[in-house]
C-alpha cells in the first residue's frame, strides 16, 4: 500500500479558510492546541486529510485509520452495505416507541427472538431492549433501571427489602461516560473533582465504591463484607479507558455467580467491547456467555454511520410509567443500519477473521514497537481487534509530539488515559496507543499500520 505525504496542495484556499474557521468554532474537548487537520473524505480504513496549520496549510494527507473513529467505524468509511442501509432506513416512516415499527420488530425479532442470534446470551423471553443515542445515553438507562428496581412506583417508597441497598460496585480505572448520573462510577479524581457526588444520606441516596479491577481475592472480601447494601456492579469486561486491561480467566463468571447468589444486579458496559474480541459480546469465558442482567453495548453496533446503542435488560428490571421514554428509542434509521451491517458482517464471517486479524497484529505489534522502540512502548493487550500498546513514562510526556509523528508516518491513532496510580501495590498503568480496526481490515492493512507507527516512534527520538 502507498502513500503520499502531499498527495496534492488545496492552495486557493476558500475551502481550507472555511475549514479552519469551522474548526476553530467547534468546542474543545481536550483543553490543549487541538490537531491542525481536518477531514475531508475517506474510503475504507483511508482518510483524507487537509493540513491547517499556517505553514502547511492546503497539504493534502492519506492516512489509515487505527483508531475506527473512536472505535466505531465497524466496516470502514462509506460501505456500500451501511450506505444501502442509510436510503432505505430514511422511507419507511419517522416511528416513535409508541408505535411498533417494522425496522426495529425485524431486528430484534433477528437478534432476541427464537433462535435469534444473541440468545445464547439472552434466552428468548426473558430479556427486553431499548434504545439511545449514544454509550453514555445507555448507560444511563442501565444506572435508572438499577434504581428503579428498589423503588416501588405504585406505593411510592422502596420494595420490600431493598431498604439496605444503597451501594452500586464499580472498578478502578473504569469508564463509562461523562454524564452527570455516571460521573461517580469513574474512581478517578481528575473526572469527579468540582462535580455534584450523590448524597449517601439522602432519602433513597446512593453510595459508590471501587475495587481494583480483576483481582478476585479483592472481590471476595468486598462482597464478604458488603453484599448485604450492594444494589449492583458496573463492569467493562474489558477496561478500555484504563489501557486495554481483561481480567484473569475465570474472573467474570466468578463475579457473575456472586451476584446471582446475593441477589445484586449485574450490569455489563460492553459500548467499546461490542463485536471487537472475536464474538459478539466480551462477558464470555471458556465455558460460554456470562449472564447478566443488564447489557449495553454501542459504538461499532452503528456501523460507524449512526451514534446508537442498545440496553438489554431482564424483563422484570423497568421505570415507572414514562418514566425512560426518549425521542431516540430504536428509530427505523437506525435499525435499518443495524440490522444490515449485523447481516453482513454475520455473512462474511467478519467476527472470526477479524480475531485473526488480531492476533497476527499483536504479534508485530509486540515485535516492531515494545522490541524495536523500548524507548517508547512497554506492552501490548488485548484481543480481536481491541489492542492497547502502553507507552513508556517518558512517552507520556510526549504523547502530543508522538501523535504528530504518527500522522506525518501516515497513520492516524488514538491515546487511552491509562490506569495511573493503583491501588495494593499494583504497578502504574501510563497513557496507552489504542488501535481498533474495523472488522474489514485485511492482514496487509494491519502490517502497514505497524509499520507506519513505527516509522513515527523513530522519529520521536
Amino acid at each position: 500500500m502507498s502513500w503520499a505525504p502531499a498527495a496534492r496542495d488545496d492552495r486557493d484556499g476558500e475551502r481550507t479558510d472555511a475549514l479552519a474557521r469551522g474548526t476553530e468554532l467547534h468546542l474543545n474537548h481536550y483543553g490543549a492546541e487541538r490537531l491542525p487537520f481536518a477531514c475531508v473524505g475517506g474510503d475504507g480504513l483511508e482518510l483524507d486529510l487537509v493540513d491547517l496549520s499556517p505553514e502547511r496549510r492546503g497539504r493534502r494527507l492519506r492516512l489509515l485509520d487505527a483508531s475506527a473513529g473512536y472505535a466505531s467505524a465497524t466496516l470502514g468509511a462509506g460501505h456500500p452495505v451501511v450506505r444501502a442501509a442509510l436510503m432505505r432506513g430514511t422511507g419507511v416512516g419517522n416511528v416513535t416507541d409508541e408505535l411498533g415499527s417494522g425496522e426495529r420488530a425485524e431486528l430484534l425479532d433477528r437478534l432476541l427472538g427464537p433462535g435469534g442470534l444473541w440468545t445464547a446470551h439472552f434466552p428468548t423471553g426473558r430479556y427486553h431492549v431499548s434504545g439511545r443515542n449514544s454509550g453514555s445515553e445507555g448507560n444511563e438507562l442501565a444506572l435508572r433501571l438499577v434504581l428503579e428496581s428498589r423503588f416501588d412506583g405504585r406505593r411510592l417508597r422502596h420494595r420490600p427489602g431493598k431498604e439496605r441497598r444503597d451501594t452500586i460496585l464499580a472498578f478502578q480505572g473504569a469508564w463509562h461516560g461523562w454524564t452527570g448520573g455516571l460521573v461517580p462510577l469513574l474512581n478517578r479524581r481528575y473526572y469527579r473533582a468540582g462535580l455534584p457526588a450523590p448524597d449517601a444520606a439522602a432519602p433513597y441516596g446512593l453510595r459508590v465504591d471501587h475495587i481494583p479491577f480483576g483481582d478476585p481475592d479483592a472481590l471476595a472480601e468486598y462482597f464478604a463484607a458488603s453484599a448485604d447494601r450492594l444494589l449492583a456492579v458496573v463492569v467493562e469486561p474489558i477496561q478500555g479507558d484504563a489501557g486495554i486491561l481483561a481480567p484473569p480467566p475465570g474472573y467474570l463468571r466468578d463475579l457473575a455467580r456472586r451476584c446471582a447468589a446475593d441477589e445484586v444486579l449485574l450490569v455489563a458496559d460492553e459500548v467499546l467491547t461490542f463485536a471487537k474480541t472475536g464474538q459478539w459480546f466480551a462477558m464470555r469465558d471458556a465455558d460460554g456467555p456470562v449472564p447478566t442482567d443488564i447489557t449495553v453495548i454501542g459504538k461499532f453496533l452503528g456501523m460507524g454511520a449512526v451514534s446508537t446503542s442498545m440496553v438489554i435488560a431482564r424483563k422484570e428490571l423497568a421505570a415507572r410509567s414514562s418514566g425512560t421514554v426518549t425521542t431516540s428509542d430504536l428509530r427505523p434509521l437506525p435499525c435499518a443500519v443495524i440490522r444490515d451491517g449485523i447481516e453482513h458482517i454475520g455473512a462474511e464471517g467478519l467476527l472470526r477473521r477479524s480475531a485473526e486479524v488480531g492476533a497476527r497484529l499483536a504479534e508485530r505489534l509486540d515485535a516492531a514497537l515494545v522490541g524495536g522502540h523500548p524507548d517508547v512502548f512497554t506492552e501490548v493487550r488485548g484481543v480481536g481487534s481491541m489492542l492497547g500498546v502502553e507507552l513508556t513514562a517518558a512517552a507520556a510526556d510526549r504523547i502530543g509530539a508522538l501523535r504528530t509523528q504518527l500522522i506525518e508516518a501516515g497513520v492516524y491513532a488514538e491515546f487511552m488515559a491509562g490506569a495511573g496510580k493503583r491501588s495494593g501495590g499494583r504497578r502504574y498503568i501510563h497513557p496507552t496507543l489504542r488501535i481498533v480496526l474495523p472488522l474489514t481490515a485485511t492482514a496487509a492493512q494491519a502490517d502497514e499500520i505497524v509499520d507506519r507507527v513505527a516509522a513515527g516512534a523513530r522519529e520521536l527520538r
